[in-house]
């Protein structure tokens, strides 16, 4: 039944679909379709605006108009079916799939070998791990385990071309794409790390364009459930492969 009540209004002129405000939902109802974000349903929107302060481009607003009832009910089975989906897929992706399989690497180090030269510095990969995706790394991944992180939006290591020799040397390696992926799953993800692997440092690495600023909220949140404090690094790069910037960020 529609009444009149206060519900969330989206811009999509706005709306950049940064995914930012997402996770502020805590009913679910907000999810990003198509590059835009849009409420699942109205009776899963409770109008109180927890997710304004989430969008930095204003696009969200709350408005007074005819809209389906409020439903808790409705909220607590849609969030149930939804944590059910998530629960599968992570069972289908960690069930024997060939690129879920934990594997660390040996590297050869200084004294074992020859110095190399800058140019085969340069051509010598510096992961020591696998899997790399965030949704793919288990949190009791042992390559987690004392590490320094470095968080990667996916498209940075196609823009910034000596990624290995200045941000991956020494640092286990997660990496997503904020826009596509689950934000939510994530910074539940963060959370359980943080609060056990016993990380030393985080580095996060974006892209400039807008949507790649959901991925610092993710972490932040994540940081922040897990009650831990833990020193931060945020670097922006240009899609021209420059770094833009670099700033410790506030826990």
């Amino acid at each position: 039944m529609k009444v009149k009540r206060k519900i969330i209004q989206i811009d999509e002129e706005k709306c950049d679909g940064c995914g930012q405000c997402v996770p502020a939902c805590a009913e679910g109802s907000l999810e990003l379709v198509d590059g835009k974000v849009r409420v699942v349903s109205e009776n899963l929107c409770d109008g109180l605006g927890a997710c304004l302060g989430e969008c930095p481009n204003g696009a969200l607003k709350i408005i007074e108009r005819e809209a389906e009832e409020f439903d808790e009910e409705a909220v607590e089975e849609y969030l149930a079916e939804k944590e059910k989906q998530e629960k599968l897929q992570n069972r289908m992706i960690g069930g024997g799939c060939p690129s879920a399989r934990i594997q660390q690497f040996d590297r050869v180090t200084s004294s074992e070998s020859p110095r190399p030269s800058p140019v085969e510095a340069e051509d010598r990969s510096a992961l020591t791990h696998w899997p790399v995706q965030i949704r793919l790394v288990p949190p009791t991944a042992p390559f987690l385990k004392g590490a320094e992180l470095l968080v990667l939006a996916d498209c940075v290591p196609v823009a910034f071309p000596t990624l290995h020799r200045d941000f991956l040397e020494g640092k286990a390696v997660m990496m997503g794409c904020p826009k596509f992926d689950d934000a939510q799953s994530y910074i539940d993800k963060f959370a359980q790390i943080f609060r056990t692997a016993g990380i030393k440092n985080v580095t996060i690495v974006v892209m400039e364009v807008p949507c790649c600023s959901g991925l610092p909220m993710i972490v932040r949140k994540g940081l922040e459930a897990s009650g831990q404090t833990i020193p931060v690094e945020e670097i922006v790069v240009s899609t021209k492969g420059a770094i833009l910037s670099r700033a410790a960020a506030i826990n």
